[in-house]
C-alpha cells in the first residue's frame, strides 16, 4: 500500500477511476430518438402526480427527467418534463391522455424531426446533472475516506481522530445548494499541522511554481486569510473564487467518484474536504485534505485561462462513456493534479499534486524527471502511479493552449450530443436539435454584435 519518506507525495487520486451513475427515472437517454419537452400544471393535491405518472406508464413512456415549480396560479404547481418515445405519433397520445388528468399541456421542444429509428442506432447516456442543484445528489455518495479510513491510514487508530473527521463529514452530509458553507473550528493541533504543511510549502513556492501561482497566493493571504496560524474557511475561499472567476467551492465528504467529481467542474463548482491529515505525520496523508484542496487548487481556479480549461474537461465528461470518462480522467490526473507548465524558458510546476507536496515539487524539477509535451490523445491512456512520483510529467505551454487541445480531443469521444453551460441559470444546456444549436448561435451572435460595436467605437481598431 501507500508508503512514502517524510517528504515523498502526500496524497492519492482526488477521486475514485469508478464510474457511478445516479438516480435517475430511467437509467439510460436514448439517441437519436424523440425527445420532447413537455409542460403542464396540476392541482396542488395529494396524488396529483400519481395519476400523470401512472398515465406514462400506460402509454410506455419513460421519463428522463422532472422538474416542479410552483405555478402563477394560486393552488397550481407547474411540471417540466422530459420524454423518451421513439415515434413523433406518440406524442400526440400522450398529450391528448394528460389533457385529461392536468391542465395547460404543453409541448415545448421535440429533440427531432425523424420518426422512426432502428434499435441498432440507439445508445446508453449516463445520466449527468442538469441544473446546480443537482450536485446535492453527490453529497453522500463518496466511494473512499471521509469518516472511514483504511487500515493503513495514519489516524486509523486514533479514535478521537476518527470521531473529529465524522464531525466534519457530516457538516459536507448536510450542505445543500444555497446554504452558506459550513464552518469549521479548527483546534490547535489542527492548524500546528496546517503550519507546519503551509511553511514547508511557501518556501518552494517562489522557485518552483507557475506564474499565476504566485499572482494569486498573495491576494489569497489579503483576501481568505491564508497564512500559517489559520486554516481558511471554505465560505470566504468560495466568494473570492466567485469573484474571480465565477468558480465556487462545496464541501464533501471524502473521495467521489471521477463521474460525480469531474461532472461538478462542468459548473464551476470545485468539492473540497474541510478534514486534515493526522498530526503523526503533516507531510504525508493518503487522500485530498484541505491542506491539499486549500493550497494545491484553490489558488489556480482563481486564474481565468486555467478555470476554463479545467471547466472543458468537465463539460466533456457529462454523458461520457465508461471508456471516455476514464481517458478524461487521466488527463486531468496529468494536467490539474500533476501538470507542468514553461513559462520564460523554464519549467514550473501548476498541478495540485505538486504545489501540496513539499517532496514532489522538489522533485518534478530536478534532472530525474522526464518530461514529455502536453498532447490529450498521449496524456488519455498512459499509465501512472498512485504510490510514488510520478515517472513522467506533461509540459503545457499555456492554460489557454491545454484548453483548446482538450476541446478538440473533447470532439472525438463516442457522445450523441454537445454540451454547453448556463452561467445566468447556472444549467447545462444539451446541444442535441436544431433549435437548441440555433439558439446557441444567436446567442453568440449577440456577443459578437456588440463585441464589434465596442471594436467600432475603440480608435485603436
Amino acid at each position: 500500500m501507500l508508503r512514502y519518506s517524510l517528504f515523498r507525495r502526500t496524497f492519492s487520486p482526488r477521486f475514485s477511476s469508478l464510474s457511478r451513475y445516479s438516480f435517475s427515472p430511467v437509467a439510460s437517454v436514448r439517441s437519436p430518438t424523440v425527445d420532447p419537452r413537455s409542460n403542464f400544471s396540476i392541482k396542488d393535491k395529494i396524488g396529483a402526480l400519481d395519476e400523470v405518472l401512472s398515465t406514462l406508464k400506460k402509454l410506455n413512456i419513460s421519463l428522463t427527467r422532472i422538474e416542479s415549480r410552483p405555478s402563477r396560479s394560486n393552488g397550481y404547481y407547474e411540471f417540466v418534463i422530459d420524454l423518451e418515445v421513439t415515434q413523433t405519433s406518440l406524442l400526440t397520445n400522450v398529450v391528448d391522455e394528460l389533457k385529461k388528468t392536468v391542465s395547460l399541456v404543453k409541448v415545448v421542444s421535440i429533440g427531432t424531426s425523424d420518426a422512426d429509428f432502428p434499435e441498432e442506432a440507439i445508445q446508453s447516456v449516463p445520466w449527468f446533472p442538469r441544473k446546480i442543484a443537482d450536485l446535492d445528489s453527490f453529497a453522500d455518495r463518496v466511494v473512499a475516506f471521509g469518516a472511514d479510513l483504511d487500515s493503513n491510514h495514519p489516524g486509523f487508530i486514533d479514535s478521537e481522530y476518527r470521531a473529529r473527521r465524522a464531525e466534519i463529514t457530516n457538516l459536507a452530509r448536510n450542505y445543500k445548494h444555497g446554504d452558506k458553507l459550513p464552518s469549521v473550528s479548527y483546534t490547535k493541533q489542527e492548524i500546528e499541522t496546517w503550519g507546519h504543511v503551509f511553511k514547508h510549502l511557501t518556501k518552494l513556492y517562489p522557485t518552483h511554481a507557475c506564474q499565476e501561482m504566485l499572482y494569486v497566493f498573495p491576494l489569497l493571504v489579503q483576501n481568505c486569510g491564508f497564512r500559517e496560524d489559520n486554516i481558511p474557511q471554505l465560505e470566504h475561499v468560495s466568494r473570492f473564487l466567485k469573484d474571480c472567476t465565477g468558480w465556487t467551492v462545496r464541501p464533501v465528504m471524502g473521495l467521489m467518484s471521477s463521474r460525480d467529481f469531474l461532472n461538478a467542474l462542468a459548473f464551476r463548482v470545485f468539492h473540497s474536504t474541510q478534514y486534515i491529515r493526522h498530526h503523526s505525520k503533516p507531510l504525508y496523508t493518503p487522500e485530498p485534505d484541505v491542506c491539499h484542496e486549500l493550497l494545491g487548487h484553490v489558488p489556480l481556479y482563481a486564474d481565468p485561462d486555467f478555470a476554463d480549461f479545467s471547466q472543458e474537461i468537465g463539460l466533456a465528461s457529462l454523458g461520457a462513456t465508461d471508456e471516455d470518462l476514464t481517458k478524461l480522467s487521466t488527463i486531468y490526473w496529468f494536467t490539474v493534479e500533476f501538470g507542468i507548465c514553461r513559462q520564460n524558458n523554464k519549467l514550473k510546476a501548476y498541478g495540485a499534486g505538486l504545489l501540496s507536496s513539499f517532496g514532489e515539487l522538489e522533485y518534478c524539477l530536478t534532472d530525474k524527471a522526464k518530461y514529455l509535451p502536453f498532447d490529450p490523445e498521449v496524456a488519455a491512456v498512459h499509465p501512472f502511479p498512485i504510490t510514488s512520483y510520478q515517472p513522467v510529467y506533461f509540459v503545457a505551454e499555456s492554460f489557454k493552449d491545454m484548453k483548446e487541445k482538450v476541446r478538440d480531443f473533447s470532439s472525438s469521444l463516442k457522445r450523441p450530443f454537445g454540451t454547453r453551460y448556463n452561467a445566468l441559470t447556472e444549467s447545462i444546456e444539451v446541444l442535441d436539435t436544431k433549435d437548441s444549436i440555433l439558439k446557441y448561435a444567436k446567442s453568440i451572435g449577440s456577443d459578437v454584435d456588440r463585441l464589434i460595436g465596442a471594436m467600432e467605437r475603440f480608435n485603436g481598431f
